[in-house]
Order: C-alpha cells, then structure tokens, then sequence
C-alpha cells in the first residue's frame, strides 16, 4: 500500500509510520514539527519506503499533491493539552477541525480508499456510565476535547455525503515510548517520568484513586492498522481501550518512586474506561500490553524524557491557573 500519516513525527503517529514500514508499505508524512519530533522518526530516515514532508495540514492546496494515488490515509496531525486549548481556542479549531477538513478533501479528490481518523475519548467528558461504550453521552469540558469530537463529525459527514471509507478510532490514555514531552502540565508519563530521573517527587492530583485506562501505543497501533485493513469497520466509531482502569496510586506504585498530592482539577472524570466490545466484535482486535509491561518498557528507556519539563508545587500551580478559572 501507499501510505500518507499526517502527524506522523508525533507520539502514535511516528510508531504507526514505523509499523507500516516493517510491513512493506510505502509511506508518506506530513507533519509541520509544531508538537513532532524529527528525532521520533530518526531511526528510520533510511528506509527507502519513508518520506517526510513539513508542511501544514490545513493548507488544503498545498497538501494536496501528496495524496495523489495514496490508498491509506491516517490522520494523527493535531493539536494536544487541556490549558493551551483554553488560552488559545482558535489556534486549535485551526489545527484539529479545519486541519481535519483539509485532509478529508485532499482524501475525497484523490479517492482513497481507507481514511482512519484518531478521535479523542475526552469527548465523552466525565461519563456517567463505566465502562463507557460508543453511544455514550457526548460532554466535552474544554475546547480540545470539543474540537476532537468536531473533526470526528466532518470525518463521518464525508463518509455520510461522499461515501469516503472513514473509521474513527476513539483513544483512551494512550502512553508508551517516544509520548510527549513538551506542552503545559498534565501528560502524567512524561511529567512522572522527568522527575524519576531528577529525583523529584511524584506529584499526583486530588488523592490518586482516580484510575484511567492506560492504552499501549503499539496496541493503539494495530488497532488502526486493522481497521485500514477491514471493511466492517467503515462508518464506524470504535473505542480503543485497554479494556482495565488503574488508579494513579497504583502507576507510581509501578514507577516507584516518592510522591506528594496537589489540587483536584476541574473537568476531568474520576475514571476513564473503555468499553471494547465492539471493536473487538468488528476487527478481532484486542489489547496485549498490560500496565505492568507498559511501565517497564518505558522505564527501560527512560532517558527520552532527559529534557522534559520537571514539575514541581509551584510551576504546576502557576501552569495551571487558566486551568482552574475557566474549568472551575
């Protein structure tokens, strides 16, 4: 297959792009490096399959040309983290919904033939029912999460209107090598893992009983390489969970390490859990990393989180000051 992966020098998207590499397909990516790291795909710029193009994903026109005669397009490109989507909604409509958009059309001209979009669980906001299914209450707390869900509508909506074979992949707490170590607090791996390496206490929010669905990113990978390769999938929603919940506690348990507890924030659900069953019924597809292996692998590479950001009482509460008046 020809493969086009916007975002693909981000966190999945660089460990999509080398998944499709090991299995022989020939792969496109844009990505603009505004939250990519070139060095996420370092280690494959020799493959003769991979080509890597900076540009932006909502400059409809000049995208365009690279989709010609792809037949797979995943669509990882966008804008993360809670308070800079606060501070500046704009800029993330611009990224995560008229991105989306631009993509969607260069997809439709050129007739791709599978188009997977990753979604963002935050959408269901703070759920009532758990584990929480597809059909859930739709709830989002900040505009990230709201302009998500808005690029997942146009991804439907262009399946719906112009029959392109759309997937919509909704992640929940992905982790794993490689994760992000930039933006404002509250990526709990990178933040954990630069201070085990400084010697810096854990800091966990509210008590640390409330658990999240910590998904791998190599299963997040199969997931949506499977669902590129299935046509029961098209049309469709599917979670994409590690099927368990953890509660924070027990991660720093894993990390071990010592910890200290700041403020509850506002907005965020007490449990994040993933009802997998229909994805599971659709592609056969099922989670195999469990958290204590997770952890493991990303202690046994601990040093890409060198350089990150280390958190402490008072830049966390200077970082999450929007945070707390908008959401409060």
């Amino acid at each position: 297959m020809k493969v086009l992966v916007t975002g693909g020098c981000g966190f999945i998207g660089s460990h999509i792009v080398e998944q499709l590499l090991n299995q022989n397909h020939d792969v496109i990516i844009l990505d603009n490096l505004s939250t990519g790291r070139i060095e996420n795909i370092a280690h494959l710029e020799k493959n003769k399959n991979l080509r890597f193009i900076q540009i932006d994903i909502s400059d409809h026109s000049s995208i365009l040309p690279y989709f010609n005669k792809i037949n797979w397009v995943f669509h990882l490109a966008a804008l993360a983290d809670i308070i800079p989507s606060i501070v500046d909604p704009l800029k993330y409509h611009k990224a995560n919904v008229d991105g989306t958009i631009a993509v969607l059309e260069a997809a439709r001209i050129h007739n791709i033939s599978r188009f997977i979009y990753a979604a963002s669980s935050s959408c269901y906001g703070i759920p009532k029912n758990l584990p929480t299914d597809e059909n859930a209450k739709i709830n989002p707390q900040y505009p990230y999460a709201t302009t998500k869900f808005l690029g997942e509508q146009y991804a439907l909506d262009w399946h719906k209107i112009y029959k392109l074979p759309v997937t919509s992949m909704r992640f929940f707490n992905v982790y794993g090598t490689r994760s992000r170590t930039s933006g404002t607090y509250g990526a709990v791996f990178g933040v954990f893992l630069a201070q085990k390496i400084h010697g810096k206490p854990f800091t966990i929010v509210g008590d640390g009983k409330q658990t999240r669905d910590f998904t791998y990113v190599t299963d997040v990978v199969n997931a949506c390489i499977l669902a590129a390769q299935s046509t029961s999938a098209i049309g469709e929603v599917l979670n994409v969970g590690s099927g368990k919940t953890y509660s924070i506690n027990y991660l720093t348990e894993l990390l071990k390490g010592e910890k200290i507890y700041i403020s509850k924030r506002p907005g965020e659900p007490d449990c994040t859990f993933a009802d997998i069953s229909k994805i599971k019924r659709l592609i056969n597809w099922s989670p195999k990393i469990s958290l204590e292996d997770g952890v493991k692998i990303m202690l046994d590479n601990i040093n890409y989180w060198e350089n990150a950001p280390i958190w402490d009482l008072h830049n966390i509460k200077e970082a999450t000051q929007v945070w707390f008046k908008y959401l409060k």
